[in-house]
């Protein structure tokens, strides 16, 4: 009986006992280099430290919004830093780039390799620096070296340059001024007939496609120049008259006219905001040829 009940004790403890390997805290995971393609947040990758030190605040979305982001990993350590600063300023001063700038070291050694200075730091773009760079660049493999990831305005990574000769930052230079080139705050769509019977009805429509970091605002006006003979369902439209359909802006009229060759002018006028309340003012306009048939 006495050696029963130690036998099931046995099993008890067995049972409850935890593995020394088990208590252990699983280690965090290691940051990971991006690759083209990748989507890379503002605040870096998903396993990339949350908690770094700044120079100026954390990174804002909201001044990043349709700007190409770089981040920059540098250190004092390498003299291509400071030859590669001119570089990083000129693309911050053309007003399309936000950095954010990675440097290996103290706070006197990042603010010498500064990208954001004398920009007052608004909407440019922030620096983190210190221990928790130190960690980062070790586990991306870039301590001690000069890295760029070039994010375009969808979030997605175009490139990822490692090194400071003249062919690789030329390159990510190149890719930068490009993407910039691209950025538009809205593409026009213009809908018109090309030849159509007399007395059809027939539509003259503006469509604007505002881009992703955008929203519209009004006030929203729309006007048509025509001749007397078409007739349409108004030659001018202003607010809700207009619809939007998501990031579409549609100004549409309907017209009819007799047999003859037309041209018709129409304009569309518009406010939009951006994610840090600012706002602007879209335009456009086409010109419609059509003719009409008996």
């Amino acid at each position: 009986m006495l050696q029963r009940i130690v036998t099931v004790a046995a099993l008890v403890i067995a049972a409850t006992a935890v593995p020394a390997a088990a208590k252990k805290r699983a280690a965090p995971p290691t940051a990971s280099m991006p690759a083209v393609d990748d989507a890379l947040p503002l605040t870096g990758g998903d396993n990339w430290p949350d908690k770094q030190t700044w120079l100026y605040d954390v990174p804002s979305p909201a001044d990043a919004a349709g700007k190409i982001v770089v981040h920059w990993f540098c250190t004092p350590k390498l003299k291509d830093c400071a030859d590669d600063l001119a570089r990083l300023i000129a693309l911050r001063d053309a007003g399309h780039t936000y950095i954010v700038a990675y440097i290996d070291g103290s706070k006197a050694q990042a603010q010498k390799l500064d990208p954001i200075r004398e920009s007052e730091g608004v909407g440019r773009g922030t620096v983190a620096y210190g221990p928790s760079v130190t960690k980062l660049a070790k586990e991306l493999g870039v301590a001690g070296k000069s890295m760029s990831v070039v994010v375009g305005t969808d979030g997605k990574v175009v490139t990822v340059s490692t090194g400071s000769t003249a062919d690789v930052l030329d390159a990510r230079d190149k890719a930068v001024t490009d993407l910039a080139h691209d950025i538009r705050a809205f593409v026009s769509i213009f809908d018109g007939p090309g030849k159509v019977k007399a007395g059809e009805k027939f539509q003259l429509a503006i469509t604007i496609k505002l881009a992703s970091w955008l929203t519209f605002a009004q006030p929203y006006r729309f006007e048509l120049t025509a001749p007397k003979d078409l007739q349409c369902s108004a030659r001018s439209l202003a607010g809700d008259q207009l619809v939007v359909q998501g990031r579409n802006l549609v100004a549409s009229v309907t017209c009819s006219a007799p047999h003859g060759i037309y041209e018709a002018q129409g304009h569309i006028q518009f406010n939009y905001t951006l994610p840090s309340k600012e706002g602007g003012v879209g335009e456009d306009g086409t010109t419609w040829k059509f003719e009409v048939v008996p």
